[in-house]
């Protein structure tokens, strides 16, 4: 019975290799493998649950003493030379910026000595760390998630796998270390940069000594007020890295998606800095009233 069938069953396979029906049960199951990596690349909550799961992995290897320290040095070359310029100009123009419209204020009311407290209040304690940190996501943060999401479209990161080497030991740890470190050190360079900016167009334009300006920057960013700006950056470092490495690693396997992941990864990361640092200014005023 088993060998007469044979034949038959074999026949039929070559008809179905050749119908046309197979082509198009080919091209219908494309489509619908096509249409559920697209959905799944345009899933808000699929993409923020990933994001807060391997933030807990990241704390979790961070807990564990698990860097990746082969790849830190290169990534933070990465993260702090390609990012030293942009952050630069952008901070020595909002100082600038910041100063102009804010004198201009003051003069009217005759305060303009106190320029320096709220050039420290508003610039150095908000504005520095938040600019530095967006031409930190947008420089390398789109880089990150780019590079990533090319290295699982051509299933480098299955690679990895097959190696038995963890995709996060090995490709996330290792930025979110270096953003976590260089971060800083560019919102400290932020800060002498715009205050510089601030003071030169005061002391030129306004005629305000360029020691009155300072002393007022002193006298109203403390220690403490430093050491939670640093603080901040740290955090914000290490949640641009882990947004960025999350939607490179959830990114669609096509060419569009690379880009795809490399602009959602800009945006999540700006939206999610603001709303760290909301938090954290409500935090200070419940604080405050209390």
């Amino acid at each position: 019975m088993v060998k007469a069938d044979w034949p038959v069953s074999k026949r039929i396979s070559k008809l179905w290799e050749h119908s046309p029906r197979r082509d198009v049960a080919r091209h219908a199951a494309f489509h619908r493998k096509a249409h559920r990596a697209h959905e799944e690349a345009d899933n808000t909550l699929y993409h923020s649950t990933m994001a807060v799961l391997l933030a807990g992995q990241v704390m979790h290897r961070l807990l564990r003493g698990r860097f990746g320290q082969r790849q830190i040095m290169e990534q933070a070359m990465c993260a702090g030379p390609r990012c030293l310029a942009p952050v630069v100009l952008t901070n020595v123009s909002a100082g600038i910026i910041f100063a102009i419209q804010s004198a201009r204020e003051m003069a009217r009311f005759g305060s303009i000595g106190t320029l320096g407290g709220v050039f420290a209040a508003a610039y150095c304690r908000e504005l520095a760390p938040l600019l530095t940190a967006g031409v930190l996501a947008c420089q390398v943060g789109s880089a990150f998630a780019a590079e990533i999401a090319s290295m699982k479209l051509t299933q480098q990161i299955d690679a990895l796998k097959m190696l038995r080497t963890d995709p996060i030991d090995y490709l996330v740890m290792p930025r979110v270390v270096a953003c976590a470190i260089m971060l800083p050190i560019l919102t400290v360079l932020s800060l002498f940069c715009g205050v510089a900016g601030g003071g030169i167009i005061t002391t030129n334009v306004y005629g305000l000594s360029m020691d009155v300006f300072l002393d007022g920057v002193r006298s109203s960013l403390s220690v403490t007020d430093v050491l939670v700006i640093i603080s901040k950056a740290v955090l914000f470092g290490g949640v641009i890295a882990i947004a960025s490495c999350s939607r490179g690693l959830t990114a669609a396997r096509h060419g569009r998606g690379v880009g795809e992941s490399a602009t959602a990864a800009v945006v999540t990361a700006w939206v999610v800095l603001f709303a760290i640092d909301l938090l954290l200014a409500c935090l200070a005023l419940f604080k405050m009233l209390h």
